[in-house]
């Protein structure tokens, strides 16, 4: 059974800046990246324990995006009950640590 894919408005925001940045609306690479980078978010819904845990929180997840200097962290949370991947934080890979803060 697939489950259902939440992305919360944090994670939304996320995205929104990601476009910004990579200046999607002026370049037809940036742009596939980035709708690749949603299909991959939108893949959890097929087996989304496939992806690591996160060091300091044993209940979220995370799917690495990207390549080399590149890579972006999709953070999030599975309720197996629920059958719901909610999608809490899309990160720059090269940022400082989590924190607890970063999800609010």
């Amino acid at each position: 059974m697939a489950y259902l894919v939440n992305i919360t408005s944090r994670a939304e925001r996320d995205l929104a800046v990601l476009y910004e940045d990579i200046n999607a609306e002026h370049s037809d690479a940036a742009l596939q990246w980035y709708q690749e980078l949603k299909l991959a978010i939108l893949s959890l819904e097929e087996r989304p324990n496939r992806c690591a845990m996160t060091r300091k929180r044993d209940r979220l997840r995370h799917l690495l995006y990207g390549q080399k200097l590149s890579i972006y962290r999709v953070i999030y949370r599975v309720q197996e009950k629920q059958k719901v991947v909610q999608v809490l934080h899309i990160r720059d890979g090269a940022r400082h640590k989590l924190k607890s803060s970063d999800l609010v």
